[in-house]
């Protein structure tokens, strides 16, 4: 299959979402109109775009949830939290609505808009909000699967996005069990890497480079940033004796973090971050800022032999 823009699918699963549920509503917050035009057409009582309206759009959300509506609330990462954090919080989060947020121009893929249309700390902010579940896919099977799997449940959700096209990982065999398990895309001994989006693909080739060096690396998606596949991770971790996280995010509060907080708790080994340190976005495009911010795969490859020479044995 070739490369596909992940917002591509967003017609045709909601559409089957929408017909399969007559109380999901989409409000949208004039993002996502040219990728829904067949929902809006079929079911324009249910498609409500609010205009750029962040904080009234989760107020909606949140009251419209409350009367019983499967809302979903389409936004870019760097509006909906930038203004609306703190009804996320006091409105959806603490009650624990159901709504679920779905965000594009997450990471540093809006890099031509600027620094301020980057968010390099959606994760940070939303993993930290209880009860609240983080997802950020790899590729546009694995989108699907998140998106029809979180419709099933009735507590509030944040998807990230990307608008670069990403290579296919999954295939409808596999993605299931990956989806529901987070199992490793790629199995080793040497070292374990765990990375969630566009990081993962980095991986998956870090991983080739680090078998020519014999080190064998073990690749996992861990798409779900909250709640954290603590399960795979440790398995993986016991094996190997030492881990890299790879993220498109602030090196603070995502899903390195995250990683390092449980492996200190449970299983403390050599830890390795490839993230962006403490510097805020720039303008240029998104492979440009790739290469700036250091999100690569030799970068990677380099965290990987760090952290193995100093692997728990």
């Amino acid at each position: 299959m070739s490369d596909r823009i992940m917002m591509d699918l967003l017609d045709e699963v909601f559409v089957s979402l929408g017909s399969d549920d007559a109380d999901l509503v989409i409000l949208d917050a004039d993002v996502a109109s040219n990728w829904l035009t067949r929902f809006s057409g079929s079911f324009p009582d249910r498609y409500i775009n609010l205009g750029m309206a962040e904080l009234d759009a989760v107020a909606t959300a949140a009251g419209m949830a409350s009367a019983g509506k499967h809302v979903w609330l389409f936004s870019t990462a760097a509006r909906l939290l930038g203004r609306g954090y703190d009804a996320l919080r006091t409105a959806v989060a603490i009650p624990g609505l159901n709504v679920k947020m779905v965000v594009s121009h997450g990471g540093v893929s809006a890099g031509e808009d600027g620094a301020v249309a980057q968010m390099l700390e959606d994760l940070a902010l939303t993993r930290s909000l209880p009860g609240v579940s983080v997802e950020v896919p790899s590729d546009c099977v694995s989108a699907e699967a998140i998106l029809r799997r979180i419709a099933a449940t009735s507590k509030p959700a944040y998807v990230r996005l990307t608008g670069e096209p990403m290579e296919y990982l999954y295939d409808d065999s596999t993605v299931k069990d990956a989806i529901n398990v987070s199992i490793p895309l790629v199995e080793g001994t040497g070292v374990t890497i765990c990375a969630c989006g566009i990081m993962v693909h980095e991986s998956l080739k870090a991983a080739a480079i680090l078998k020519q060096q014999d080190i064998s690396a073990e690749v996992i998606d861990c798409h779900s940033v909250a709640p954290l596949p603590e399960r795979s991770i440790l398995g993986s971790v016991h094996r190997t004796g030492c881990c890299v996280v790879a993220e498109e995010h602030s090196s603070r509060g995502g899903l390195g973090e995250a990683v390092a907080s449980m492996l200190c708790r449970l299983y403390p080994v050599s830890v390795r971050f490839v993230s962006v340190d403490d510097r805020p976005g720039q303008s240029g495009s998104p492979n440009e800022l790739l290469e700036y911010y250091g999100l690569t795969y030799q970068q990677i490859v380099g965290a990987a032999v760090e952290a193995w020479t100093m692997r728990r044995r």
